[in-house]
């Protein structure tokens, strides 16, 4: 599994060592909010959500959720995927960075990179996304992604509406 740069970021394979981040990520009232409640409350919860999620489709895809890390520093700050996501036709690319990194051009810049290699690498040129009706920012930053709205959708398990984009 390789990792891929960008001027400011790292986009590294999401791995076990990595559960005390995507404890912490996926427990932001924002990402609860926004993205869903994905039960994590220990670290050995995110180790088994890394082992049983995001391996698998790395083993089945070549890539999937990868840590955004600060190259000036190693801070990780997010994680960016593309996903092959239950309900939807076309593979899912997602995004979720801690809030003190948010409104800074990081979400883009992985998402627009992760993009590019799915394409180059991974012959991957159609991809879509979803998100909440009132979430603004990710909506402008799926359509700066050059996603446009299709649809809205209902997803197994989800009784939400979710806007859905496609490419």
């Amino acid at each position: 599994m390789k990792s891929f740069e960008t001027e400011r970021l790292i986009l590294k394979p999401a791995e076990v060592k990595d559960a005390d981040f995507f404890l912490k990520l996926y427990n932001m009232p924002s990402f609860i909010k926004y993205i869903g409640d994905r039960n994590l409350r220990t670290k050995e919860d995110a180790e088994n959500y890394i082992n049983n999620r995001f391996f698998p489709q790395f083993e089945k895809l070549g890539f999937g959720n990868y840590v955004v890390i600060l190259k000036e520093d190693n801070t990780k700050i997010g994680a960016v995927g593309i996903f092959e996501r239950e309900g939807l036709d076309v593979l899912d690319i997602g995004f979720s960075f801690l809030e003190k990194y948010e409104g800074k051009g990081f979400a883009y810049e992985s998402a627009n990179k992760l993009k590019e290699v799915a394409a180059s690498d991974f012959g991957v040129h159609k991809i879509s996304a979803i998100t909440t009706k009132d979430n603004y920012s990710s909506q402008k930053l799926i359509e700066k992604l050059g996603l446009k709205f299709q649809k809205m959708v209902t997803i197994p398990n989800d009784d939400e509406e979710l806007m859905y984009y496609e490419n």
